[in-house]
């Protein structure tokens, strides 16, 4: 009776983080790549024309709306499919190596003990009030998510959050929650992100930036509701570790950390310097992101460079340095793997040529619906197409040049058409495997997808509920 008591009190959570199980990473993967394949048998090839135009300032190829037309469909037979994987290492090689340098480059800053030293630092500040760490860091990351789209950036954060949540008392899929998951909230709610409403905005010809009072509405909405359900979760698993679907895994983390705990490091002025340091990091990398144009190849030379001067200053020979670095990279070869895997479904499709006729035939099915329902049905269309395009920007210009205009025949606002697109765009990405850096970020956290998949579903169900009522409010009050 005191199971079944414990079970209920479980509630919402346990339906989906110890029900049914759910199979390996790549097992799932695997299954969407011959899912697409056979897809590609069925689904007729077509394709829309394509002209490149410029778009705040820089060129962009966009689709012409009305410019659909069927073409010879190229199925993916056995040999093709498996071809798939391999293109995909290719293609995601830039955020694949991104994962090599950076897990290298803090498994060196991990061997000199500075951040075991500052998490001890931390946990001793936030003893008896470890819960408030989880608001004040989401809203710094979803700040960041929503005003330059921080996604890629997180990545990195994630070594760091891992032990500290761990030490507080919680798991590693806080640590993702709090840090990955926040940039997402902010990006998919942002008032100001180039990348989505910009470009958006732009492509759909109304004034940049334009609507940013509604959208600061949602911002603050979401992320507060977001942030509640983070709470939830981790007084629960404060309560009760075993809640977590992450008890198991974690167990051996906890066992490394309350080793280290036990070895009372002394929080020294080299560990001082290399914390100050990795400080200096992220500021160079805001600053580049911001100013400068820095991507994943100056971010990750940025980290490298703070990795091997901490190593230094931490007082590492040469080959501990070295050794320190290759044990962080091969860490990070299961996520490099799933990358790639998840890359060739997107693959698949693009060779059969039938993304641009699902997308053809999802706007002829919108174009027959009354306004409000079709502003509805918009969102889950925007999210199936990021299953395929997970570039913001790119699901942009091959989105919004067909949703815009049949937007205005169905009397439904560009304005809106654009936060239909930046939610469709956003919320999603923190659940679909073909989302490189979600599938980095938790590769960085150790953490199975089959498990964060259980974990995320019941906030993706009020993430979506949540964005049919802003786009309904939205409809009602005529926001143009």
């Amino acid at each position: 009776m005191q199971n079944v008591a414990e079970e209920r009190k479980r509630g919402f959570f346990s339906k989906f983080s110890n029900g049914v199980k759910i199979p390996h990473t790549l097992v799932i993967i695997f299954a969407i790549i011959v899912l697409v394949a056979i897809a590609t048998y069925i689904v007729p090839g077509g394709a829309n024309e394509r002209a490149v135009t410029e778009v705040n300032g820089q060129s962009r190829t966009v689709v012409l709306n009305g410019s659909f037309q069927y073409v010879q469909n190229e199925s993916q037979g056995l040999f093709q499919v498996m071809q798939a994987p391999v293109q995909g290492i290719e293609q995601a090689a830039e955020i694949i190596a991104f994962l090599f340098v950076v897990g290298g480059a803090f498994s060196l800053i991990t061997r000199t003990k500075a951040i075991d030293s500052a998490i001890a630092k931390v946990v001793s500040a936030f003893k008896g009030a470890e819960i408030l760490i989880i608001p004040i860091v989401f809203v710094m990351f979803s700040l960041g998510g929503a005003t330059f789209g921080m996604t890629e950036e997180a990545i990195p954060f994630i070594t760091i959050l891992v032990p500290l949540m761990l030490a507080l008392g919680f798991d590693s899929i806080l640590a993702v929650g709090i840090s990955y998951l926040a940039c997402i909230v902010g990006f998919a709610s942002a008032m100001l992100n180039p990348f989505t409403v910009g470009i958006a905005q732009s492509i759909a010809e109304i004034p940049l930036f334009s609507g940013v009072a509604y959208r600061t509405i949602i911002w603050v909405i979401t992320t507060a509701v977001t942030i509640a359900f983070l709470m939830i979760y981790a007084v629960k698993i404060k309560k009760n570790p075993e809640f977590s679907p992450m008890y198991k895994l974690d167990k051996e983390k906890h066992e490394k950390l309350a080793q280290t705990q036990s070895e009372e490091i002394k929080f020294t002025i080299q560990h001082k310097i290399i914390i100050a340091l990795i400080g200096v990091c992220l500021a160079v990398v805001i600053w580049g992101v911001l100013t400068q144009g820095f991507w994943i190849p100056e971010i990750a030379a940025v980290f490298l460079i703070t990795g091997v001067v901490s190593g230094i200053i931490g007082g590492l020979k040469a080959d501990e340095m070295a050794n320190a670095f290759i044990d962080g990279a091969k860490d990070m070869i299961g996520a490099a793997m799933i990358i790639g895997f998840a890359r060739a479904i997107v693959i698949i499709a693009e060779n059969a040529q039938i993304i641009d006729t699902i997308l053809y035939g999802l706007s002829s099915f919108i174009g027959k619906l009354p306004s409000l329902l079709a502003a509805c049905v918009m969102l889950p269309v925007q999210m199936f197409i990021n299953f395929f395009v997970i570039s913001g920007s790119g699901q942009a210009a091959l989105t919004m040049p067909i949703l815009a205009p049949l937007g205005d025949l169905l009397d439904i606002s560009r304005q809106t058409t654009v936060l239909i697109f930046q939610l469709g765009d956003g919320f999603s990405n923190a659940i679909f495997p073909t989302s490189g850096v979600l599938m980095a970020c938790l590769g960085m956290a150790g953490i199975p997808y089959s498990k964060w998949f259980k974990w995320i579903m019941p906030l993706q169900i009020i993430l979506f509920a949540l964005g049919i009522i802003f786009i309904t409010c939205a409809m009602l009050m005529g926001w143009a």
